[in-house]
């Protein structure tokens, strides 16, 4: 059970890259939390995910030297959950489906991968703590960075400086 948490239901044993197709899996995952029960659930969820990430964690890997194996992808989902809410809550309280507003979610992955592959700053310190607290919260940080991308370019583009909103129908 444990790995099928670590592994978001197998996702972190695709290759190349399992980071990105676990951050992959989590926008359709992300889509069927919101449709279901809206925006608060997927923080709601993202949440309850990061807790059971790190107790997983912490049970599977209390014997090995691999603190992050490439497998383990729910920091990823976790991370990626938080990097959409601006495009989730923004979408809900303007009565729109979330899909319309696609480039922030495209903007959403991408800049989450980012700043998770990159690790600027404070993401690559937590990271180097060599811990479960360190695998997840690194990716926490990754998503808090990318939703404040997401949110100056929303800014941005309802100013008009670039881009367009899409139609609301």
């Amino acid at each position: 059970m444990n790995r099928l948490i670590l592994s978001f239901l197998g996702s972190g044993y695709i290759r190349p890259a399992p980071g990105t197709w676990g951050s992959l899996a989590a926008l359709p995952a992300a889509w069927v939390v919101y449709v279901a029960a809206g925006p608060f659930a997927i923080l709601i969820g993202a949440a309850i995910l990061y807790a059971l990430g790190i107790y997983a964690l912490n049970v599977e890997l209390k014997d090995t030297d691999d603190h992050d194996p490439s497998w383990v992808v729910i920091d990823e989902v976790v991370g990626q959950w938080i990097a959409l809410l601006p495009i989730a809550f923004g979408a809900y309280s303007a009565g729109v489906n979330p899909l319309l507003l696609w480039p922030g979610i495209i903007a959403a992955f991408a800049f989450f991968r980012l700043f998770d592959i990159w690790k600027p700053w404070i993401i690559g310190k937590v990271d180097a703590r060599g811990d479960a607290t360190g695998v997840m919260l690194d990716d926490v940080l990754a998503g808090v960075f990318s939703a404040m991308v997401v949110i100056a370019l929303a800014a941005l583009a309802h100013s008009g400086i670039i881009g367009e909103i899409p139609d609301q129908q």
